[in-house]
């Protein structure tokens, strides 16, 4: 497993795996590896020749600088991890190769960052899609791998690829989850045991709604409604947003019909704001 630093040393590597036909899988990471990262190496192995991972954590998409800060970073044993788990390469560069000081290019993707994760941290997405389309360029992946978990970023990133032409297939890979539910975070880590044990109120309200749904319920405003109510039991959670979206357009529904709905929440437990969403009319 090689550890590259400099973009042109990534692009040296890209060139000469195109010219060898070989299959390149992409993970991108921001480090602080977990088994919900891992689950996405493994997928990719499983599906590609290379395997491609990067280590960057993105100063463009953190609209609290406290929370940037606070970011847990160790390249070392991320890159243990990797290893066991085959990585061909780790692509960690330092900010200054992806961020020069005159730099001034940034990727919006419109309509479906306005609302969710976009209304409560602003120019988080402008700052992942610049990310994503750099990286992409870089790497030049025929696969990339994300997860369920964060299904805003998913779609967006899906819409940036078609918009802009990548030749990139956006795999997405189910949540990995804690024995309590709780979706894997690097955040978690912050949590203290009991917050944590706690939080896993979030994935069992949206899985009281999804119970409701298979019984029939199509109604978004009920369907909320049992989250929140759910939600408010637990008194350290700090409810953000409760939204029932269009999985591919993240337009809000009202009336769920055959497309596949998302039911997306953000819960903060003790300053600790976490994400988790459950799908509906999922397709095989």
């Amino acid at each position: 497993m090689e550890i590259i630093n400099r973009r042109q040393r990534m692009f040296s590597i890209a060139r000469k795996l195109r010219r060898e036909a070989k299959t390149v899988g992409f993970v991108p990471t921001m480090g602080a590896l977990h088994e919900g990262h891992l689950a996405l190496v493994k997928e990719c192995r499983a599906r590609c020749d290379v395997v491609i991972v990067s280590i960057f954590v993105n100063q463009t998409q953190f609209n609290d600088q406290k929370d940037l800060a606070a970011y847990p970073r160790d390249l070392t044993a991320d890159a243990a991890l990797l290893a066991e788990y085959e990585a061909d390469y780790v692509y960690a560069p330092e900010v200054s190769e992806i961020y020069p000081d005159d730099f001034s290019t940034y990727v919006d993707v419109e309509g479906l960052t306005d609302r969710m994760e976009g209304s409560s941290r602003p120019g988080h997405f402008r700052g992942v899609a610049t990310i994503v389309t750099i990286l992409f360029n870089t790497v030049r992946p025929d696969l990339a791998f994300f997860g369920q978990k964060d299904a805003q970023q998913v779609a967006v990133v899906k819409r940036l690829t078609r918009d802009l032409g990548f030749e990139t297939e956006i795999v997405v890979v189910p949540t990995v989850r804690e024995p309590s539910g709780l979706a894997l975070s690097s955040r978690n880590t912050r949590l203290s045991v009991q917050d944590r044990e706690k939080a896993a109120v979030v994935i069992n309200a949206l899985r009281e709604a999804k119970t409701a749904f298979k019984k029939g319920e199509r109604n978004a405003a009920d369907l909320t409604n049992i989250v929140e109510s759910r939600l408010r039991d637990e008194p350290l959670a700090e409810i953000d947003y409760i939204s029932v979206v269009d999985r591919d357009s993240l337009q809000p529904i009202e009336k769920i019909g055959d497309n596949e709905t998302l039911i997306c929440a953000a819960v903060t437990f003790s300053g600790v704001r976490l994400i988790d969403n459950v799908i509906l009319n999922r397709k095989q």
